[in-house]
């Protein structure tokens, strides 16, 4: 485990550091790269979630088979959570698409400009 953690930690600081060495040294293009990373990061995360949704889904049908030939074998409770599983997976995408909307609006120019009040002036 504790390998792992340091394999992380040091997976992260060689792509960060890519990240910034790679640019020009101009801030804003350390930004818009570091963004389309995090944008690419966020689209593998997508993608792999509807695997793995799917996956769980046909293994869940797998152990409801396997519950019927032998139930005193194969809890119920397996095949049940593992169906739960794979739909909380298949969602995730789109409850985070609704949730960043919800938090960060959907533009910049539209988080800014929400609610259209007036000035202070009144006008």
């Amino acid at each position: 485990m504790l390998f792992l953690k340091k394999f992380g930690w040091t997976m992260l600081l060689a792509m960060l550091s890519t990240l910034v060495f790679a640019s020009s040294g101009d801030i804003t293009a350390i930004a818009t790269t570091v963004e389309g990373e995090a944008t690419a990061i966020a689209k593998l995360l997508s993608v792999t979630s509807y695997v793995a949704g799917v996956g769980f889904a046909l293994a869940g049908i797998l152990q409801f088979k396997a519950h019927k030939e032998n139930p005193q074998q194969t809890p119920l409770s397996k095949p049940v959570v593992m169906i739960v599983v794979a739909a909380c997976l298949l969602f995730l995408p789109t409850i985070l698409n609704i949730a960043g909307a919800s938090l960060f609006g959907s533009s910049a120019t539209s988080a800014a400009t929400a609610g259209g009040g007036t000035g202070l002036s009144g006008n």
